[in-house]
């Protein structure tokens, strides 16, 4: 007597993420574009794009330590956009930026971009003890 329905298996089948034949599911979009980029990387990209822009004028620039932290820590009366410590015994001066402030403060990228660029040039002119105009001669022009 043939049967056209086959046996059942003794264990039960795993179960999987391809339903309805469909293939499994993916990232929406590939690493290599700017989509699957945190904000937080997006903002450190920001940094690092005008750090460099300012290093190919002032090459002392390659000892300083850039950071990006998310938030200040307690300020008293204005929430700082980003600070500048001066190289001490062992360590290297260091200009932090602060990401959540700064993206709080600004509608879309471009905006970001150029917010972050005077963050970097008040800084660095801090650091340097030179004038913000002086370090960068576009600067406030934007």
């Amino acid at each position: 007597m043939d049967s056209s329905v086959p046996p059942r298996p003794s264990e039960p089948r795993p179960r999987r993420r391809d339903r309805h034949g469909r293939g499994m599911r993916g990232p929406v979009a590939p690493p290599q574009v700017p989509l699957s980029a945190s904000r937080a990387e997006s903002f450190r990209d920001l940094v690092h794009d005008s750090v460099e822009r300012l290093e190919r004028r002032w090459p002392q620039l390659a000892e300083v330590e850039f950071l990006v932290l998310d938030v200040p820590g307690p300020a008293d009366e204005s929430v700082p956009l980003g600070s500048s410590l001066a190289a001490g015994k062992g360590r290297p001066a260091q200009i932090v930026v602060y990401r959540r402030p700064v993206e709080i403060r600004t509608k879309n990228r471009d905006e970001r971009a150029l917010l972050v660029h005077e963050v970097v040039v008040e800084q660095v002119a801090d650091l340097l003890g030179l004038s913000p105009e002086s370090v960068d001669p576009r600067y406030g022009q934007d």
